[in-house]
């Protein structure tokens, strides 16, 4: 039905080769928040959350508009090849998915507020596709980044699958690793703040329609 390449993960081996270095410019300035697009370095008192939830266009507009969240930025995760293309990624053979980099205060909203939304927000039963959008760099994932958020992202995650099962729904397919196990790279400028630049562009939210249990 599907291309193998575009819903089967690829061995190391088997990606492509990537590139050494970021071959293109990124706006230095947030084009909503005003904050720094690229942040490597993040400003004390700050946390970083990483995830990937279907096509990152829609998935970095949600999360630009939680009240504490500082910066945002698109690109991709869980792959092996460095520096990759947007249409390389799309091919398949990179094993990255799209991923939103969110940059937070944890004074004003809380990392397990971030994973709330995350799994309201797309439906984190479908694999290696999210509603139309079919391939692996649609896959759901959550990449965290201190032992805290590990902890945090596990026991939400089985809060919630317990709900789907319960309403039978299917079960979470959702991928959790360290976001140390392989580096986020920044997709071109094209993509990022996308829905701001196209305020009528694409939006992919095949969410489940399940409120996480207790969210009032």
């Amino acid at each position: 039905m599907f291309n193998r390449h575009k819903t089967t993960l690829p061995a190391p081996e088997e990606a492509l080769p990537g590139r050494e270095d970021r071959w293109f410019a990124l706006a230095e300035r947030h084009r909503v928040l005003d904050a720094p697009v690229v942040t490597d370095e993040v400003p004390d008192g700050l946390e970083v959350a990483l995830f990937g939830l279907g096509c990152f266009w829609g998935a970095e507009e949600v999360y630009w508009q939680k009240p504490g969240v500082w910066s945002t930025s698109v690109g991709y995760a869980g792959g092996h090849t460095p520096h990759p293309s947007y249409e390389e990624v799309c091919s398949g053979r990179t094993g990255h998915t799209e991923a939103v980099r969110v940059v937070f205060d944890p004074a004003v909203v809380s990392y397990a507020d971030l994973v709330k939304v995350f799994f309201e927000v797309h439906d984190p039963t479908q694999g290696m596709r999210q509603g139309n959008d079919v391939g692996t760099q649609y896959r759901s994932a959550i990449y965290w980044t201190t032992p805290e958020q590990e902890r945090v992202a596990r026991e939400l995650t089985d809060v919630y699958a317990a709900e789907l099962r319960r309403r039978r729904l299917g079960e979470v397919t959702t991928e959790i690793r360290p976001a140390s196990e392989t580096p986020y790279y920044y997709a071109e400028d094209a993509h990022q703040q996308y829905l701001a630049k196209h305020v009528n562009g694409y939006r992919c939210h095949a969410n489940t329609g399940v409120r996480f249990p207790g969210t009032a």
